[in-house]
């Protein structure tokens, strides 16, 4: 099989979808490999160690051109022209915030599979945790470095010194980057309240920071009554395949503390916040409604692309194989989690929950595949 990795276009998206470790693995296995030129450059790889591994070096519009295309973000407006039947896209797609992609993908035949919804037997996602474990650790020293007055921020150090309060971090959400944003958070000396609608999961995580955390069941009067001293929010909040509710009012915002900070790690599937009414970028990653430094980056893990790379490529690769090793109609049938994940496939909108969102027709795979 002919397999695609591209240069991403996506803001400051640095990240690369397999470095040569990930590619050598594909040739090895009787694979052709198409990277396209400059691929690597945001994660310190230059060509030629692609080229070292088998690699052929090629154009975004050759790479695009192969059976299997491996991406880390979602397609822009500016790649659409390359969809066409037949073409397996395996990225992360987050499609229930993206209507117009959606309807893309459909149109043009795309057998879209999104990383975020490969899923385990066990509800585990093992694709996305990587990245919400570096998101979560990334908010916490994004939010301490906003709250710095130099910054904007009201001014305060989040693990306080003796005789002056600590900071306060409030994270919504205690999974995968819920909980690695409390571990820094904690490490800084931060004051931490988690919130969550799962009570066995705030005794897990009561039981796993030995008391050091508050945790609190996720209602809407505990959330407002939380913000109310909250220095730093976090937003982990994340249903799969679903765009993420709005838990947190503009009412709530405005009765937060001037100039404090939200960090909402859910806003590539719309965000938690009424008032984060726009996608931000590295280049440009702050607004201000109510007062309140609201930070909004969908790709969070692009700035430290040396780390997430591999990280990312040590999950994916895996299940690549499989894409490519069989027949694809095979791999559904064998691999649940890959079936799972199919979003799009023969011009038809497969996954439950994004047609539910997005208020459009859906065909389960199974009736397709038979």
């Amino acid at each position: 099989m002919k397999i695609g990795i591209l240069k991403e276009i996506k803001n400051n998206e640095n990240r690369v979808a397999l470095p040569p470790t990930g590619v050598d693995e594909l040739i090895h296995a009787g694979h052709t490999v198409l990277v396209e030129k400059g691929a690597g450059e945001g994660s310190g790889i230059p060509d030629e160690k692609y080229q070292a591994v088998g690699a052929q070096l090629v154009s975004a519009s050759e790479a695009w051109a192969a059976d299997l295309v491996i991406k880390v973000k979602e397609p822009l407006p500016e790649e659409y022209q390359y969809f066409r039947p037949g073409l397996i896209l395996f990225t992360y797609l987050h499609l229930a915030a993206n209507k117009e992609l959606t309807q893309e993908l459909v149109a043009k035949g795309v057998t879209g599979i999104a990383y975020e919804n490969v899923q385990l037997s066990d509800g585990s996602l093992p694709l996305l945790a990587p990245m919400s474990e570096i998101a979560g650790r990334m908010a916490a020293q994004i939010g301490a470095q906003l709250l710095e007055r130099s910054n904007g921020g009201k001014g305060i150090l989040l693990g306080g010194v003796p005789g002056v309060r600590r900071g306060h971090v409030v994270i919504i959400g205690g999974g995968v980057a819920g909980t690695n944003a409390a571990k820094i958070a904690l490490g800084l000396g931060a004051q931490v309240t988690i919130l969550d609608v799962d009570l066995s999961r705030l005794k897990e995580l009561d039981a796993q920071f030995q008391g050091q955390v508050q945790t609190l069941f996720s209602s809407s009067l505990n959330i407002e009554e939380s913000l109310q001293t909250a220095d730093l929010v976090i937003g982990a909040v994340l249903l799969p395949g679903h765009k993420a509710p709005t838990l947190v009012t503009r009412h709530m915002v405005e009765k937060m503390p001037e100039k404090s900070v939200i960090v909402d790690i859910a806003i590539d599937q719309g965000g938690i916040f009424e008032t984060g009414d726009q996608v931000a970028t590295h280049d440009d990653p702050t607004y201000i409604r109510e007062n309140v430094i609201h930070y909004a980056v969908a790709n969070m893990p692009g700035s430290v692309p040396q780390t997430a790379t591999y990280a990312l490529s040590n999950a994916t690769i895996y299940y690549a194989r499989l894409l490519a090793d069989s027949p694809l109609l095979e791999v559904f049938e064998n691999h649940a989690a890959l079936a799972n994940a199919v979003n799009t496939y023969d011009g038809k909108l497969t996954l439950q929950a994004v047609a539910k969102d997005l208020e459009l027709a859906y065909t389960p795979l199974n009736e397709l595949i038979k």
